[in-house]
């Protein structure tokens, strides 16, 4: 055990080392995300000016929130994944005898903490420039916050790593996620609470992955109000369907499988 954690801790520190060294790349990976910003002046405008449920400063706090957890649950495995089975290079990865798996979670990890204080610089900034939203959540938010934050960036690897399995039969494989995006911004919470949409758009959401992936935290967070046993029991049925689903595809994928070189 104390060498399997000697062996992480030194894979973690190795994948950071190689994440700073592009820190111009790295700010430029947080502002691609600062979609919920820019939307957040959007919703507070509409909110002075209609009923939405929610006040302005209310969908200032979640766009915020929102803005978090995609900083912290970022995944972008498939197009690592699709390249490594494109050009051969999983033979390599093959050989050893970790899973490859391993690598890619080791190497998100570590991009999270070198990602986070250009993150949390650009959240200071903006509490400097509206400082009506800011607001202390409490310390059992910030723990459900946590452990639903973990729980969505598992989900979202798990999802997109399924979805990468299908490189073992098509060299586009990143082409399904582009389509999963699709529903991933408008029923995820990304570009509208769920709040705002209508009670059976919102119902038959809540029965899919999406909303948890970035909704569910963020309202944890900011204190809206969310079914929190439905939403973590959700989450693990969902991990688990697909957690499997990627077993079976990687089985049946290493039989499909040959390397460029090999």
């Amino acid at each position: 055990m104390k060498r399997l954690f000697r062996v992480i801790k030194t894979m973690l520190l190795v994948y950071y080392a190689y994440m700073v060294e592009y820190r111009a790349e790295l700010i430029l990976w947080v502002l691609s995300g600062s979609l919920p910003i820019i939307l957040m002046g959007v919703w507070t405008q509409a909110a002075q000016q209609g009923n939405f449920g929610l006040s302005p400063t209310d969908f200032a706090r979640y766009f915020l929130a929102v803005f978090l957890v995609r900083q912290l649950t970022v995944v972008w495995v498939i197009w690592e994944f699709e390249r490594e089975v494109v050009e051969g290079k999983l033979s390599f990865r093959l050989m050893q005898p970790i899973d490859p798996a391993f690598y890619h979670v080791i190497s998100h990890i570590s991009e999270k903490f070198a990602r986070l204080p250009f993150a949390f610089l650009l959240i200071g900034l903006f509490f400097l420039l509206y400082p009506a939203a800011l607001w202390l959540p409490s310390s059992s938010n910030l723990f459900l916050f946590s452990i639903a934050t973990i729980l969505a960036f598992a989900l979202q690897f798990v999802i997109q790593y399924t979805f990468a399995m299908l490189s073992f039969w098509t060299e586009r494989a990143s082409s399904i996620q582009e389509f999963w995006f699709l529903f991933y911004l408008f029923l995820s919470g990304v570009i509208a609470p769920l709040e705002v949409f209508p009670p059976v758009v919102r119902t038959i959401a809540l029965f899919t992955p999406f909303p948890y992936l970035v909704n569910f935290p963020a309202s944890i967070l900011v204190g809206l109000p969310t079914n929190i046993g439905q939403g973590f029991l959700v989450m693990l049925i969902w991990s688990v369907v697909f957690f499997g689903l990627n077993r079976w595809l990687w089985r049946k994928g290493l039989k499909q499988y040959s390397g460029m070189g090999a």
